[in-house]
């Protein structure tokens, strides 16, 4: 493990601009991260602080988040395949003997598991973290009504402004889902967030339009199940026991999990336990966890 690494950063080039990608280590071994519908590339520091000296994370900020917020559209996970492809290639082509690992977390485990399917010469290894299953949506339900009444309060902070660093803290601070093991990394992700609203004020970085059509493609299952059936190696699926708001149930709860595994077979499913849907990536045996997969 690598206590204090050094965090750098690339811009890879991408359909109408750069994509900002945060690099934490120097080793030839990599894992490509990808993060969740409203985050950012900092959701993993607390992964690669786990990650021997052998290893480099890369984590992009997606288009429409981060610091690839001015990115245009369109928006939804066939572009994030592209972007994700063209951080792959570079990785493959200039700075790694051998294919990354591509590890995806919610959101990022979607497109994860789509890029894989898409380019698999350039992915040694793909590990889903709680995300990757389609959910179960009712046949013609409004998929904006449905993401209003799943991501609604992560939804509407996009829209917030706050008047400063503090208090945007503070809203995090009363987050339920981080009630318990608050870290310096989670810190780090917050303000990362941060930028100056227009005006007076700070927002967050990412974009609401991104947000909803790339929820939307995620609720509509497209393109999910068939990647999954499709997978010739297995996958490790690492879930949390409790969801977004730190109760149970979790994203993928165990039924949902015993029915995909059956239907793809290459799953290797892992409940990691005392986690929820953020805390996996932030909660220290979790994140030992993760790296002990990516380095398996």
């Amino acid at each position: 493990m690598v206590p204090d690494m050094e965090q750098g950063q690339i811009q890879v080039p991408v359909d109408g601009g750069e994509l900002r990608v945060l690099l934490w280590g120097t080793g030839e071994n990599i894992v490509v991260a990808v993060h969740g519908i409203t985050a950012s590339a900092m959701a993993w520091q607390a992964v690669a602080r786990q990650l021997p000296a052998t290893w480099t994370l890369a984590a992009p900020d997606l288009r429409g988040r981060g610091h690839s917020s001015g990115l245009p559209g369109p928006y939804g996970l066939e572009q994030h395949v592209k972007d994700v492809a063209a951080l792959l290639g570079l990785a493959t082509g200039q700075h790694s003997a051998q294919p990354p690992v591509l590890a995806g977390h919610s959101m990022g485990a979607y497109i994860a598991l789509l890029t894989r399917d898409a380019h698999p010469e350039l992915v040694r290894k793909l590990i889903l973290v709680d995300g990757g299953l389609p959910f179960p949506t009712p046949e013609g339900i409004d998929l904006d009504a449905a993401l209003d009444a799943t991501l609604g309060p992560a939804i509407a902070r996009l829209g917030q402004v706050f008047p400063d660093e503090a208090a945007y803290l503070d809203f995090w601070h009363a987050h339920p889902a981080f009630a318990k093991g608050w870290t310096q990394d989670v810190t780090d992700y917050v303000t990362y967030d941060l930028r100056e609203a227009d005006g007076h004020g700070l927002r967050s970085r990412a974009e609401q339009d991104a947000v909803r059509a790339d929820g939307r493609h995620i609720l509509s299952g497209t393109g999910f199940a068939a990647a999954l059936e499709r997978l010739k190696e297995p996958v490790p699926l690492l879930t949390a026991p409790k969801g977004m708001f730190g109760h149970p149930p979790g994203l993928h709860p165990p039924e949902l999990v015993r029915a995909w595994q059956q239907r793809a077979p290459q799953l290797r499913p892992r409940l990691i336990p005392g986690v929820n849907h953020y805390t996996i990536l932030f909660e220290p045996h979790a994140t030992r966890t993760i790296a002990e997969v990516i380095t398996a």
